[in-house]
């Protein structure tokens, strides 16, 4: 339960260090999360949400889109970034400002100045939806942090090591708050447990993740 109850008593948002190269800025992107949402709102008209399947052939229980130059996917043929949307066949939509300008600045508060995403992964948790223990390793180039933003319904994230057999913390996350990871924090192994159900203001039935990489 410490790690559930650790950091909530204070108001604002805070910065608590996960580890070297990983941090949890509390309440960083509370003031930006409306116009997150009217962005996720134009991005979703072009390419809605839809439930990806795995290699193995499971369906993912987390709904899923991207918007920037290209978007991760994952199908039979395995997981990759592709400029194009395979549900669509057309190429993904930009990346709206808002993003980019929350990336960055979340970016440079946990010690990664110069963060420039081109991909963001943007996932719809409803109740009993969860994420298993996984490393973001599909990306060329490992030098840039990985920002993850949380809207929506609270969730309980679980950040590891650099082995899945790593004990995780369990970090009860609430909207408006954002993780950032990198440099020797980069391939840590993060998931997060089903999702409690409940009724949001901003987003209703579910929780909403956006997670800013520098894919291509």
């Amino acid at each position: 339960m410490g790690d559930l109850l650790a950091g909530l008593s204070c108001p604002g948002p805070r910065v608590e260090a996960l580890g070297e190269g990983a941090t949890l800025l509390r309440g960083f992107a509370e003031p930006d999360v409306a116009a997150l949402m009217e962005s996720l709102h134009h991005v979703l008209v072009t390419a809605p949400f839809r439930h990806m399947v795995t290699p193995g052939g499971y369906r993912m229980s987390v709904a899923m889109t991207n918007c920037g130059r290209a978007g991760w996917v994952t199908d039979r043929g395995g997981y990759r970034y592709d400029p194009i949307d395979p549900m669509t066949r057309q190429p993904w939509p930009s990346m709206p400002a808002t993003f980019l300008r929350l990336g960055a600045r979340a970016a440079a508060a946990g010690g990664f100045d110069g963060f420039e995403p081109d991909a963001c992964l943007i996932n719809r948790y409803e109740p009993g939806a969860r994420l298993s223990l996984h490393q973001d390793r599909n990306e060329r180039d490992f030098g840039a942090p990985i920002v993850s933003v949380s809207l929506g319904l609270p969730a309980v994230f679980l950040f590891g090591g650099a082995r899945r057999s790593d004990r995780p913390r369990r970090l009860r996350l609430e909207s408006g708050d954002v993780a950032v990871w990198g440099g020797p924090a980069r391939l840590a192994f993060h998931g997060v447990e089903p999702l409690d159900d409940g009724d949001d203001p901003l987003t209703g039935r579910c929780r909403i993740n956006l997670t800013l990489r520098k894919a291509l």
